[in-house]
Order: C-alpha cells, then structure tokens, then sequence
C-alpha cells in the first residue's frame, strides 16, 4: 500500500506540473479565488523558499540519499502504519522534485495562496508527510 500511495502522488505531481507547464508562460498568474488562491506558474532553483539557488547537484545528491533512506526503511518496516504513511508521502515528494531538477534543472510550482511561497504538489505531499511523521514519533513515545 505505501508504494501505491507513493506512486500515486509522484504521478499526480508530475501530471499537475505537465498541465500547468502547457497552460501557463512562466510568472503568469490566474487568479482562482481572487486575493486568496492563484495558480502562477515559478521555476524553484533553491531549495524552500527558493534558499541556496543553482546548487543542483547539491539537491540531487542529498534528494537521492533521502531517498536511499527512506526507501530502506520503508522497506524494512513495510506496513500500513502512519509512521510507514508518513515516509511513503515524503518519499513522493522528494522523488517528484528531484524529476524535475534531474530534467529541468528546477522545480516546477503553481499553488499559490499569496501569503506562502509558491509550491507544488510534492511539496505538500513532503510536509504533509512530515506532519504525520511527527505525530507518530510523538505517539510512540506515549
């Protein structure tokens, strides 16, 4: 199930970034609430919040150790917990932006809500990830 989960988000992320990519010209902007929600089509060179511009490789090299990691505890541990839930999600994502800088360079991101820097759907899938991961560490110290 966390590879079905895993696989799920990765092509739902590079599926929303493909149709965005056709749909938009870069920093074009389509208001889809107006003041509140846009999609606005950015090409993320940094890592969050665009820190640490053009340091490719240095993004490709630690998503792939990420990666490596997550995937060996998965695999490991390969159950339906949250804990499991929580690595499949941040899995996703890192695999869904390392695509991208692996062929583009850059991340794609579109989801813009004016208050938060743009991002995508593997960034959402990594910190909603990250948020369960963390109720699980904490519920196992209970």
């Amino acid at each position: 199930m966390i590879f079905i989960i895993a696989a799920a988000v990765i092509f739902l992320d590079q599926l929303t970034k493909f149709i965005v990519t056709k749909s938009l010209i870069l920093n074009q902007q389509i208001s889809v609430i107006k003041g509140i929600f846009s999609l606005t089509l950015v090409h993320n060179r940094g890592a969050a919040f665009g820190i640490l511009k053009n340091q490719v490789p240095l993004f490709v090299f630690t998503s792939i150790i990420a990666v490596g990691l997550i995937y060996s505890e998965l695999k490991n541990k390969g159950n339906r917990t949250v804990y499991s839930i929580a690595l499949s999600l941040i899995l996703a994502g890192a695999l869904g932006n390392l695509i991208d800088r692996v062929f583009f360079g850059y991340v794609i991101d579109f989801l813009d809500f004016h208050v938060w820097p743009v991002f995508n759907v593997a960034d959402s899938a990594i910190t909603i990830g990250a948020v369960l991961l963390g109720v699980s560490l904490l519920k196992k110290k209970d």
